[in-house]
């Protein structure tokens, strides 16, 4: 038996094979496969040589399989359904699978949805790690060089290999201390009260800060901070003012006042990005699920 030519096998081929098989007929396959009768000989006398046996030989008014092609059915079926699972991805099974998950995300997004995370992943997932990182304003080559697996962030950067997903809107407040000053009411209060602000480790301004700047204002900034669970210790019992997320106020700045931005500032959409390459992972695809599962329960804005 000649050795079997492997460059002249295609998954086509075998389907055509595994057909007649099935069908003991070479018109039924045809018609099975949409396809003329000659196509299916043609493709038959192509496997003949490739695997050096007959493979089906004249019975009667039909046609028979050779041994070989009896034991080969199996194995041939077999090749196929493994390549459709390797199409379809590897096979995930959240209560079996060990590895660490990279989430990259700020103290206000991390404090926010990624407990919720965690307790998903305890009751469901238990061999999967979660480790955050900041992200500052993130930048594609986090995603693109695997300093992360996933960012959540109200930042998506321009790049067409970056895949997002909105998880839930925002906005700024002004959070401030009620037993020691009264809100702030205009714009003008706002401008001359001292401001806890924030300047993230990495030095890129917030977006507010770009904006006042943009309109030629000026807060004070008295004391400026590189994340945001700064704010509650150096604003509790001052005068001082903090701008911040307003969902903040369900947790890391529970039991401050706080008052909507004296100017015109547009609310924001927390992004669920990661590269393009894991779009069809099925981990991946579990786990964006579970945070958005997380981010759905959450309640709407304040009113």
């Amino acid at each position: 038996m000649n050795s079997i030519d492997t460059l002249n096998l295609d998954t086509r081929s075998l389907i055509t094979f595994l057909t007649v098989l099935d069908e003991g007929s070479v018109s039924r396959a045809a018609v099975r496969l949409g396809v003329s009768q000659s196509a299916v000989s043609h493709t038959l006398d192509r496997l003949r040589q490739s695997l050096g046996d007959p493979l089906f030989v004249k019975s009667g008014r039909g046609i028979a399989p050779t041994q070989y092609a009896l034991r080969a059915g199996p194995h041939v079926r077999q090749i196929l359904d493994d390549l459709q699972s390797l199409s379809s991805g590897p096979l995930f099974t959240p209560a079996t699978a060990e590895f660490t998950f990279t989430i990259a995300a700020n103290d206000y997004q991390r404090d926010l949805l990624l407990p919720g995370l965690l307790r998903t992943l305890r009751q469901e997932a238990p061999g999967i790690r979660l480790q955050v990182v900041p992200s500052g304003i993130p930048t594609a080559d986090m995603l693109r060089k695997d300093v992360c697996d996933l960012i959540i962030s109200p930042h998506a950067p321009e790049a067409t290999d970056i895949m997002q997903r909105g998880l839930m809107a925002d906005r700024m407040v002004v959070f401030y201390d009620p037993d020691h000053r009264a809100p702030p009411q205009e714009m003008a209060d706002y401008l001359k009260a001292d401001h806890v602000s924030l300047l993230f480790a990495t030095g890129e301004k917030p977006a507010l800060e770009t904006s006042l700047n943009t309109r030629g204002l000026t807060r004070r900034n008295a004391v400026t901070v590189s994340n945001f669970s700064g704010l509650p210790e150096f604003l509790r019992g001052t005068d001082m003012l903090a701008t911040a997320p307003e969902r903040m106020s369900d947790h890391l700045l529970r039991g401050f006042a706080w008052v909507p931005l004296p100017f015109d500032f547009k609310p924001f959409t927390l992004l669920m990005l990661w590269h393009r390459r894991y779009q069809n992972d099925p981990a991946h695809r579990w786990l964006r699920n579970q945070v958005n599962a997380v981010a759905a329960t959450m309640n709407g804005l304040h009113d």
